[in-house]
Formats: C-alpha cells, sequence, structure tokens
C-alpha cells in the first residue's frame, strides 16, 4: 500500500477530493448510490446464489440468472464508482485502514470467483436443474461468504 500513498495524496488533495469532502450534497448522494449499488448486487447475487444451492427449484436457473445477473453487474459498476468517489474525500487515511484493505482484497476475490464461476459453469447450468456439482456448489458457498465479508468490513469502516 505504500507505493499507492503518493497517489492517495494527489487524490485527496485534488479539486475533486476537496469536492466529495466539502460539498453538502455529493458526499451523502455517493453514500446513497453506494448502498443502492450494494442493494443490487448483494440482492441479485443472494437470489442467484440460493437458487444454484438449490431454492425454488421450479424457476428454471438459466432465467433467474439471465434476469438476475445484469443486475448485479450493474451494481457493481455503481459500487465502484460511488467508491472511488466516497474514497476521494479521505483517501490518505483509508488507505491505511486494515478494514478498507481487507474490504479491497474480498472484492477481488469476489469478482475473480464470479469470473471463474461464469468461465467454468455458465455452459452447463441447464444441468443444475437435474444435479447442481458438489465443487459449483462449494463456490456458489464461498460466493456468499465473500460479498458478506466486503458488506461487513465496508459497513465497520464507519465504525472502526
Amino acid at each position: 500500500m505504500d507505493a499507492l500513498l503518493p497517489w492517495a495524496e494527489r487524490l485527496e488533495a485534488s479539486s475533486f477530493g476537496a469536492l466529495m469532502r466539502n460539498s453538502e450534497v455529493l458526499y451523502p448522494a455517493a453514500n446513497l448510490l453506494h448502498l443502492a449499488g450494494l442493494v443490487m448486487l448483494l440482492g441479485s447475487m443472494l437470489l442467484l446464489d440460493l437458487r444454484l444451492l438449490g431454492a425454488a427449484r421450479e424457476v428454471p436457473l438459466l432465467e433467474v440468472s439471465r434476469r438476475l445477473t445484469p443486475i448485479g453487474v450493474a451494481g457493481l459498476l455503481l459500487l465502484l464508482g460511488t467508491g472511488f468517489c466516497l474514497f476521494a474525500a479521505d483517501a490518505r487515511p483509508l488507505l491505511g485502514n486494515w478494514l478498507l484493505q481487507l474490504k479491497l482484497l474480498l472484492v477481488g476475490l469476489g469478482i475473480a470467483n464470479a469470473l471463474l464461476f461464469r468461465a467454468r459453469w455458465s455452459t452447463r447450468l441447464a444441468d443444475w436443474d437435474v444435479r447442481p456439482p458438489l465443487a459449483g456448489r462449494l463456490q456458489v458457498a464461498l460466493s456468499i461468504l465473500i460479498w458478506c465479508g466486503v458488506m461487513s468490513a465496508g459497513r465497520l469502516l464507519a465504525y472502526l
């Protein structure tokens, strides 16, 4: 993280960092949009993951995935954009915060896990309605743990 410190200092000292820090509207708006992105990502992802684990088997898995994946991706993009805005307001101290470091590590793991899942299982999702593979179900359970960890670390940042 030390290599990123000069960048974080420049970002925080920039006019954008000052705007995010001093605006009575932009920082709270970014915070609310960040929360909306979290709901979009976690809500759709948890519903899809629960379906992958066997809940609501009467609903075809391919249809659930087709409808929920774009919402989750949009939520992730919203989170990344608003997260950068929130970070800019207080970049230097946040960069050294172990909770933010944990959150960013978990976000990276969550994205990598999702991409790996898509690469490995997306062409075989129809088979999950008959017999979901153990390795796939373990990967789905890991997804739930990772994203709940992201959410928890992010929320705790305000308090620790």
